[in-house]
């Protein structure tokens, strides 16, 4: 990198939201769940570095795990020349727009006018985006476009068999969605609850297979994310992928899928859990199942009815 380069990338850095999580402590404890023991934020880092894969599993509203995502990020630069990030927040098919834009080819608006950003793009993510930027770091777009989610959330995955050749791309080509297993049983659990939806049949049988159907799209996305993933790894490299926690809780979802794709990979699943206390905390037997490192922040305090509304 040559010296005006690296001069670019301080300022941009210092102008970066997201880097102030370089001066600004957060709150957090890091446990890992093999030793059962806590364990600093920097041992953390210095594991992750060493790994083929890392998925950092998030809840995508808690302001406190995107500053720790970045942090990771920013340790993980200090021991490793380069890696790729990848993103849940990104779908396949604006891959090119976020390739224009590291490269510098178009501006940062003009990215953000064509790459569909998630919601508080700029609090939450920016900051990953400009640091592999700056870096001169991949980062790939690992999701499905939502539309074919959607389109298989409404009439289940034999809906992609009739897309355009042109399509096919943008969806993985492997997809094993057979409803059972464990990754199923969660999934179906979190849903059932969920009233029906685009009709007026609220039989069992109806209920189920809306079910099938909304999870062969969760299933596509786990697919796709997890192909993406493994399309940018080369042996030697280390491929960071920022998804929300129930795609890799428990090594399941597409940290499960890219297992399937590459056996012997050596995966890092993290999950951020938010928690209203972090001196008090004793992971049990099941909160160890969940991931490889459990990074706890604090929940945000719930609003006061009894106040009144700030301005």
């Amino acid at each position: 990198m040559s010296a005006l380069r690296r001069l670019m990338v301080a300022v941009v850095l210092v102008a970066a939201p997201a880097t102030a999580a370089a001066q600004h402590y957060i709150p957090h404890r890091v446990f890992d769940s093999g030793s059962k023991k806590f364990i600093d934020f920097e041992q953390l880092a210095a594991r992750a570095a060493t790994v083929d894969f890392v998925f950092f599993g998030e809840e995508h509203d808690n302001a406190d795990t995107h500053w720790l995502e970045f942090a990771l990020l920013q340790a993980v630069g200090r021991r490793r020349p380069t890696a790729t990030v990848a993103m849940e927040m990104f779908e396949r098919d604006v891959q090119s727009r976020v390739d224009d834009y590291l490269a510098g080819r178009t501006s940062e608006d003009d990215f953000l006018s064509n790459s569909r950003p998630w919601p508080r793009y700029r609090d939450h993510y920016r900051g990953l985006v400009e640091f592999s930027r700056n870096h001169e770091w991949p980062v790939v777009a690992s999701n499905v476009p939502r539309r074919l989610a959607s389109l298989v959330g409404r009439r289940g995955l034999a809906a992609l068999d009739t897309l355009p050749d042109q399509e096919r791309p943008l969806f993985a080509a492997e997809r094993r969605c057979e409803a059972k297993g464990d990754y199923f049983k969660r999934f179906s659990a979190e849903m059932a609850g969920m009233a029906s939806h685009g009709g007026t049949d609220t039989s069992a049988v109806a209920k189920a297979a809306q079910i099938q159907r909304i999870y062969e799209a969760q299933c596509l996305k786990d697919e796709t994310m997890a192909e993406s993933v493994v399309r940018s790894w080369s042996p030697g490299g280390l491929v960071i992928h920022y998804n929300g926690s129930f795609h890799s809780d428990y090594r399941l979802g597409t940290a499960e899928r890219v297992a399937r794709r590459l056996p012997d990979a050596k995966r890092l699943v993290i999950s951020a859990i938010p928690v209203a206390n972090l001196d008090s905390i004793a992971p049990t037997k099941h909160d160890r199942k969940r991931a490889d490192i459990l990074v706890f922040v604090l929940k945000p305090p719930a609003p006061d009815s009894t106040s009144p509304p700030t301005r």
